[in-house]
């Protein structure tokens, strides 16, 4: 009981990250009490993934997004320089399992058209 009682103090206050957004994992904590030694380190685990998913992700539409920009505004060297950035982030983020090969292959694809089309 002294457990549950700890980590509800712990968790009483919403944990922020450096972005101001709270901490859905230490809410789900406690919800959701382990059974085993085992079940216990795979939520840490899922957590420990699940953060550094969120900010590959997040990665890769702001890299997307300084693209489209670049493109925008018809500057050709900086969206060439912006696009071997994303294509090289797109196969990263597929090496370390945050998206399939599938999906990183389609958006490059479409993002190597854009650039075409404008020259």
């Amino acid at each position: 009981m002294g457990i549950i009682r700890n980590l509800r103090k712990r968790c009483a206050e919403p944990a922020v990250d450096k972005h101001g957004r709270s901490d859905r994992f230490a809410a789900l904590f406690l919800k959701l009490m382990p059974n085993t030694k085992s079940a216990e380190r795979r939520m840490r685990n899922s957590a420990r993934k699940q953060m550094r998913n969120r900010s590959v992700k997040t990665r890769l539409k702001s890299m997307e997004k300084r693209y489209n920009a670049a493109l925008k505004g018809g500057k050709k060297e900086e969206a060439q320089a912006a696009l071997r950035n994303a294509l090289s982030a797109f196969d990263k983020a597929v090496k370390g399992g945050v998206i399939p090969r599938g999906t990183a292959d389609r958006k490059k694809s479409r993002l190597t058209v854009r650039l075409a089309s404008l020259k």
